[in-house]
């Protein structure tokens, strides 16, 4: 069970120091915005490059952002631990992924609320990481979905089925009233924002979602 605190909720003017509230977390999750394939712009290269240098854990970035066949291997190469792009947004999701872990980092592919996963089972082989939205990307604090656990149960009979060490993320509203159903679903890495930085200790938050999570762990 990990927790990947989303810095979209911290304090942009002070971002080195945000990273070290959550340095018990296992990820800093960076949320990357183009303004394009989502509506909102938040933070590219260059920032991911400077976090990458001070981070005291790795950076686990998601690209909401057109073109990721041509972006996302320089986010590996800037720095980033876990590469997530959307499968939407990609024209050839299995090169991209292969790319990502050529750069060093792991492959994530995320998939949108209205996104099947079905269609895309076929990509485990070359992935570790699946994201399953469970808010529309672009904003933070958005509602929770949870009609979107059905979806993360799919994903993690297909990764029991087939094999392998492929993670299951969801990001989007998770927080310590909904982090147990997900991980009933099947869940095991989970994305928080505003339950981390909207806490008054970060830190204690991040024991708090692990514990929760760990109590409820989806049967093997």
């Amino acid at each position: 069970m990990q927790i990947s605190p989303s810095i979209l909720s911290a304090d942009f003017a002070n971002l080195q120091r945000e990273l070290e509230r959550i340095s018990n977390a296992d990820w800093a999750h960076v949320d990357v915005m183009d303004g394009h394939f989502v509506p909102n712009l938040t933070l590219g290269l260059p920032v991911v490059e400077a976090l990458a240098k001070v981070s005291p854990i790795p950076l686990d970035c998601h690209l909401m952002i057109e073109d990721p066949d041509r972006w996302a291997p320089m986010y590996a190469e800037a720095g980033g631990s876990s590469v997530t792009f959307h499968v939407e947004a990609a024209r050839d999701p299995r090169a991209l992924a292969k790319d990502l872990r050529a750069a060093g980092a792991r492959a994530g592919m995320a998939v949108k609320p209205g996104t099947a996963f079905a269609p895309y089972e076929e990509l485990l082989d070359v992935l570790d990481m699946v994201l399953v939205m469970t808010v529309e990307p672009g904003f933070g604090g958005q509602s929770f979905m949870a009609d979107q656990m059905p979806k993360v149960a799919q994903v993690r009979e297909a990764v029991r089925r087939r094999g392998g060490e492929v993670w299951v993320q969801v990001d989007g509203g998770v927080s310590a009233s909904t982090i147990e159903q997900c991980a009933e679903a099947g869940a095991d890495v989970f994305v928080a924002g505003s339950a981390v930085y909207g806490a008054q200790d970060a830190a204690a938050a991040v024991d708090e979602l692990r514990a929760l999570a760990t109590a409820h762990v989806h049967p093997a």
